[in-house]
């Protein structure tokens, strides 16, 4: 008896990929090898190369409509690009079209050896020399004169014309503008002063504001003043002072937590929308602080205490002790004299 040959079906290697392929019928492209197991390109050029064959003609594939695609930035997609242009998959050339714009023409090749051949051998076609035609001038015939006759001069009486009046516009004066240095002196009508929005270079500049200080510093308001300039970064992190800055700073914080501002209200006053880009936050610090500080506080009312009436034990406020108003002119008037009528 023959021994019977049984087919089993291959064993799954047991490391490494194991593919599961499905038949495709639509939703597909053909990418070569040359592309998917390129050893010059990178992870990230033959994962872009892939979506580009992918794609129809006429999608627009420069950096920025794939950096809106892909979270790539347009650094990195550029970069790339030029990855793939230099191994021969991408080709970008300018072009001019109607209206002297420049459009960028982008070709794909997932061949590009046969593609560089069949370019090369479009070379060698247009290299061959081609006869050019010979031109042979031919004579051109002279033109034949037939003689004409002059017509003989007609005299036609002329009118002679009316002398037009032209309306002589009245002088306008002449807009002059104002110098930055007038010379001394009344000013002539013909100028006129327009004010200007914008100084000049040479103009004199609004001194700056001096940084505020404490009326009765202390130890406890400096460093709580140091403390809040420290804070700073926590909050903003474009503030982010030295230590020679902070210590320049001091005095200004804490002139404000003298007059009664609130830590958080003062790093919200100096900190609130700073401009972009910040160069120099310690000046824009001080700035603030001198231009934004709020006034004193408004001084207390003395309290005037209570005091007892040494006569009637009545409660009255006064400074010094004694007796109320209603005592004191009881006795002024019991020490006047009384005059008795005769």
């Amino acid at each position: 008896m023959d021994t019977q040959q049984v087919s089993a079906p291959p064993r799954a290697p047991s490391a490494g990929v194991v593919h599961i392929n499905i038949r495709l019928t639509d939703g597909y492209t053909i990418v070569s090898n040359r592309l998917s197991q390129h050893r010059g390109l990178s992870l990230l050029a033959i994962g872009l190369g892939t979506h580009i064959q992918s794609l129809p003609d006429g999608r627009r594939v420069g950096v920025k409509a794939l950096a809106e695609v892909f979270p790539e930035s347009e650094t990195r997609i550029a970069a790339v690009l030029r990855e793939l242009e230099q191994h021969g998959f991408l080709r970008r050339t300018r072009e001019n079209v109607r209206g002297g714009k420049l459009v960028t023409s982008t070709v794909f090749y997932n061949h590009p050896d046969a593609a560089a051949r069949g370019r090369e051998r479009g070379r060698g076609r247009a290299a061959v020399p081609v006869a050019e035609p010979v031109c042979v001038p031919v004579p051109e015939p002279e033109p034949v004169r037939v003689p004409v006759p002059e017509p003989e001069p007609v005299c036609v009486p002329v009118p002679e014309p009316e002398p037009v009046r032209v309306p002589v516009p009245e002088p306008v004066p002449a807009l002059v503008p104002l110098s930055v240095d007038p010379a001394p002196g009344p000013v002539p009508a013909e100028v006129l002063l327009v004010p200007r929005l914008v100084p000049t270079p040479t103009a004199p500049r609004k001194p700056r504001l001096p940084l505020p200080v404490p009326q009765q510093p202390t130890e406890a308001l400096y460093a709580a003043a140091a403390d809040l300039l420290a804070g700073l970064p926590r909050a903003a992190p474009v503030f982010l002072l030295s230590e020679e800055d902070v210590r320049g700073l001091v005095p200004g914080v804490a002139a404000w937590l003298e007059r009664g501002a609130r830590p958080d209200a003062v790093r919200a006053a100096i900190t609130d929308d700073p401009p972009v880009p910040l160069r120099h936050p310690a000046k824009l610090l001080r700035h603030r602080l001198a231009a934004l500080l709020p006034p004193p506080l408004p001084a207390a009312v003395p309290v005037v205490p209570l005091q007892n009436c040494d006569d009637c034990d009545r409660a009255f406020r006064s400074s010094v002790p004694g007796c109320c108003g209603g005592c004191r002119d009881a006795r002024a008037y019991v020490d006047q004299p009384v005059l008795i009528g005769a």
